[in-house]
């Protein structure tokens, strides 16, 4: 506890706002991807239901609010199981940019404070006259902190990217099958 104290004592500025930065990151990223996990498995499982009921016969038309208020006479088009579709997919991926965003971003983050915090440590090294590998090393070890953070915030978000972006495909893949059922149903 010690070391993290001294470290934020002895760190610059610019340092401490690329840790909270990148802290605010980390954070998100996690919260993102838990909150859209459980979103996608919801609606997934939801699609499925709606899915083997088109299958049966039970219904006619994808199960939605946007075909409740359809009239029995009313047909569905391509274009309306589109957009239908379309809506479904962008709600769904709101926030994968995001996390793009941040496993892009994070290393650059990390990487600029890891050269403040260097340049500031040469720039004391230099006024002192004391640049001996002792002295440097340590200064060099904490001012690559900054880049590590960048790292640890940057895996995890692009991970999470790849792998709510399958859950999209395969929500898509469902939703499709719903649209070209419904249509063969709705041509008898």
């Amino acid at each position: 506890m010690e070391s993290i104290v001294n470290f934020f004592a002895t760190s610059s500025i610019i340092t401490i706002l690329v840790i909270v930065w990148l802290s605010i990151y980390f954070i998100a990223t996690f919260w993102l991807f838990i909150y859209k996990w459980f979103l996608l498995r919801n609606i997934k499982e939801r699609e499925n239901i709606s899915l083997e009921m088109l299958l049966t016969g039970t219904i006619f038309s994808p199960k939605s609010a946007v075909f409740n208020n359809l009239k029995n006479d009313t047909i569905l088009s391509k274009e309306m199981l589109s957009v239908w579709k379309n809506q479904i997919l962008k709600s769904s991926s709101a926030g994968f940019t995001f996390l793009s965003v941040v496993s892009s971003t994070a290393p650059f983050i990390g990487l600029f404070g890891t050269v403040v915090e260097i340049l500031d440590a040469f720039s004391k090294l230099g006024v002192s006259g004391n640049a001996t590998f002792d002295v440097i090393a340590p200064v060099i070890s904490k001012a690559l902190v900054a880049t590590a953070c960048g790292i640890l915030a940057a895996i995890p978000a692009y991970s999470f990217y790849l792998i709510l972006k399958r859950k999209l495909l395969e929500l898509s893949v469902l939703l499709q099958a719903q649209a070209d059922i419904s249509l063969n149903i709705n041509k008898r």
